[in-house]
C-alpha cells in the first residue's frame, strides 16, 4: 500500500491558497444580483472554492506526462502525490462541490454547480490543449460568478460574470507560455485586456453612491497596477520566468478585481474586506504557488 500524500503535498496539489480569489466571484454575483450575504451564499461559495481544488488536481492528473518534462518539481511526476491520488482528490472534491451546493440552495444550487463541474473536467481532460481551452476557463469562472447571483439575478450578473471572464481568458491564455516564455504580443494583448477590464468596471462604477465609487476606483487602480506591473515586465523580457509571475499576477488580481465589481453594486463594505484577502494570497503564494 503506498504512502497517503503529506498535506503539504496536497496544498500544492491543489494550489491551495489560490482558492482565496474563489469566493470573489460568488459576492461579485450576488451583489449584482442584489442577493442577501447569508448562510446560503457561504456555502456556495464553499462549493466554488471546492470545484477549483478539484479541478487544480485534476489537472495534474491529466496533465502528468508532460509536467514529467516540463514541470518534474510538481507533486505527480515528483512522486509526491500518486496519479491515482490525485484523481481521487479530483473526483472527492468535486462530489463535496456539488454536496455543498445542494445544501445551500438545493435544486438552484445544483442547477449552477453542475455545470461548473462539467466545464472543470472537460477543460482539465479534454479542452485544455485546444483553442477552447482559455474560453472554457473563463466559462467556469463566469458560472462560479452566476452562481453567487443564483438563478434569479442571472441577467443583473452577467456584465460582472463577463467582466471576470475576460480577466480569466486574458490569464490562462498567458499560461499557456509558462514553460517555452511567450511572443511579447502575447504579454501586449494581456495588458490591453486588462486595461479593457479595469475601464469598464470604472464605467460601471459611476452610477452607484460616491462612497462605493471612490472606493470602486480605488479597487481598480489596485487591480490594475497589480497586473499591468508584471505583464509590462514580461513585454519587456517575455521569457518563461517573467510569464509564470505574470500569471500568479493575474490570478491574484482577480481579487482587487471581484472587490471592485462588489463596491460597484453598492456593496463597498464587503468589497473592502474581499480586498484583504489580497496581501494573504500574495504571502502563501510564495509558499505554494498558484500556477
Amino acid at each position: 500500500m503506498s504512502a497517503l500524500p503529506r498535506v503539504h503535498d496536497l496544498a500544492r496539489l491543489v494550489r491551495a491558497p489560490a482558492a482565496l480569489s474563489v469566493p470573489g466571484d460568488v459576492l461579485a454575483g450576488a451583489a449584482a444580483a442584489r442577493r442577501p450575504l447569508g448562510p446560503g451564499l457561504l456555502g456556495m461559495a464553499a462549493s466554488s472554492v471546492c470545484l477549483y481544488w478539484a479541478g487544480m488536481a485534476l489537472n495534474d492528473y491529466a496533465d502528468r506526462d508532460l509536467d514529467a518534462v516540463e514541470r518534474p518539481e510538481r507533486p505527480v511526476p515528483s512522486g509526491a502525490v500518486s496519479p491515482a491520488a490525485a484523481r481521487a482528490v479530483g473526483c472527492g472534491l468535486t462530489a463535496a462541490g456539488l454536496g455543498l451546493a445542494a445544501l445551500s440552495r438545493g435544486r438552484r444550487g445544483l442547477a449552477t454547480a453542475l455545470p461548473l463541474a462539467g466545464v472543470v473536467w472537460a477543460y482539465d481532460l479534454v479542452l485544455k490543449p485546444t483553442p477552447a481551452g482559455a474560453a472554457a476557463m473563463a466559462a467556469a469562472r463566469a458560472l462560479n460568478v452566476l452562481g453567487g447571483a443564483g438563478p434569479g439575478g442571472l441577467r443583473r450578473a452577467l456584465p460582472a460574470a463577463a467582466t471576470v471572464a475576460l480577466h480569466t481568458g486574458m490569464v490562462t491564455r498567458l499560461s499557456r507560455y509558462e514553460v517555452s516564455g511567450a511572443p511579447r504580443a502575447v504579454p501586449r494583448q494581456s495588458l490591453a485586456v486588462g486595461g479593457a477590464v479595469g475601464a469598464a468596471v470604472l464605467l460601471r462604477g459611476r452610477r452607484g453612491q460616491a462612497r462605493d465609487r471612490v472606493l470602486a476606483a480605488g479597487l481598480t487602480a489596485v487591480y490594475a497596477y497589480g497586473g499591468a506591473a508584471a505583464q509590462l515586465a514580461a513585454v519587456r523580457n517575455p521569457a518563461a520566468p517573467q510569464v509564470r509571475r505574470a500569471v500568479a499576477a493575474g490570478i491574484h488580481a482577480l481579487i482587487p478585481l471581484q472587490a471592485a465589481l462588489t463596491a460597484t453594486a453598492g456593496r463597498g463594505a464587503a468589497g473592502a474586506a474581499l480586498a484583504c484577502a489580497l496581501p494573504w494570497a500574495r504571502r502563501l503564494g510564495r509558499k505554494v504557488s498558484p500556477t
